[in-house]
C-alpha cells in the first residue's frame, strides 16, 4: 500500500531554514506528481508546492514563492521541501501527498514551528 514518512520538521526561529523529506513506498514513485501541503492550527489544509513526475516542473503557492523549493529524487523515492526565510505564518503540520486514480494519499505529517 501507499506509504509516506515525512521528516525534518522542528522548531526554528523566524528567518531560519528547514529541509523536509518524504520517503515514499508502495507505488511507482517516478510515475506520479508529488505535492507538499500544510495545515496551520485552526485553518484548512492548503497546497504548498507540486513537482511533476518526469520533467520536474514545479508550482508553488504564492505565499511561499521565492522562499521554498520542492525537489525529488526518483532513485530514492523521496520528495523534499527546502524552506528558507521562514516566518511565523509558516507554522503548520506539513504533509506529502500524491493522487492516484482520483484518490489522495497522505503521510502523517511533520510539524514545523516557527517561533522566537
Amino acid at each position: 500500500q501507499v506509504q509516506f514518512v515525512e521528516s525534518g520538521g522542528g522548531l526554528v526561529q523566524p528567518g531560519g531554514s528547514l529541509r523536509l523529506s518524504c520517503a515514499a513506498a508502495g507505488f511507482t514513485f517516478s510515475n506520479y506528481a508529488m505535492s507538499w501541503y500544510r495545515q496551520a492550527p485552526g485553518k484548512e489544509r492548503e497546497l504548498v508546492a507540486t513537482v511533476s513526475s518526469t520533467i520536474f516542473s514545479k508550482n508553488y503557492a504564492d505565499s511561499v514563492k521565492g522562499r521554498f523549493t520542492i525537489s525529488r529524487d526518483n532513485a530514492k523515492n523521496t520528495v523534499y521541501l527546502q524552506m528558507s526565510s521562514l516566518s511565523l505564518e509558516d507554522t503548520a503540520v506539513y504533509f506529502c501527498n500524491t493522487r492516484r486514480a482520483f484518490t489522495d494519499y497522505w503521510g502523517k505529517g511533520t510539524l514545523v514551528t516557527v517561533s522566537s
